[in-house]
């Protein structure tokens, strides 16, 4: 099957897995990816940036397909290593990053100079065109139904999807 997400992405089927807090490991991202849709591991639930390395080269020794790794900025008093894990994802040769939470604008720069392709997570439609309009590859529309991402709308995704602009 051919369609923007596959040849965007290199993948055989335009299934995209999304992180997934303590179950996104490298056993379920290769999986993903060995049966043909990009395979996500959820940055996140490694405590630092270096294991998130260590997660990404074990990922890599189970499958020669791509997968990525999702990386979800929310504020907090005291935030992850974000610059660490940003800088472990490029350094390690992942190709594709899901943002969620907060504007990863900050980010986009280091990102798409590495050649990452980036998806990010939204709950609205304002959210799907502002991460357009400021150059995210692709969205991953996620109504109020989704498991730890609801949004601030309280829109659920049957209703959300068919509310996109159609261009």
């Amino acid at each position: 099957m051919k369609t923007r997400i596959t040849e965007l992405f290199g993948i055989e089927h335009p299934i995209i897995q999304g992180g997934m807090h303590y179950v996104g490991l490298a056993e379920m991202a290769a999986a993903v990816s060995n049966a043909g849709g990009l395979g996500i591991i959820t940055g996140l639930t490694q405590r630092t940036p270096d294991d998130l390395a260590r997660e990404i080269a074990r990922c890599k020794t189970m499958t020669d397909k791509p997968f990525g790794v999702n990386l979800t900025f929310l504020p907090s008093v005291t935030p992850p290593d974000y610059p660490g894990y940003v800088k472990t994802i490029i350094d390690s040769g992942v190709k594709a990053v899901e943002t969620a939470g907060n504007n990863p604008v900050k980010w986009l720069p280091a990102l798409k100079e590495a050649g990452i392709k980036v998806i990010h997570k939204c709950t609205s439609v304002r959210h799907s065109l502002k991460a357009e309009a400021i150059g995210c590859d692709a969205v991953s529309v996620d109504g109020f139904e989704c498991g730890g991402h609801p949004g601030e709308d309280d829109v659920p995704n049957w209703i959300l999807l068919p509310a996109r602009p159609r261009s």
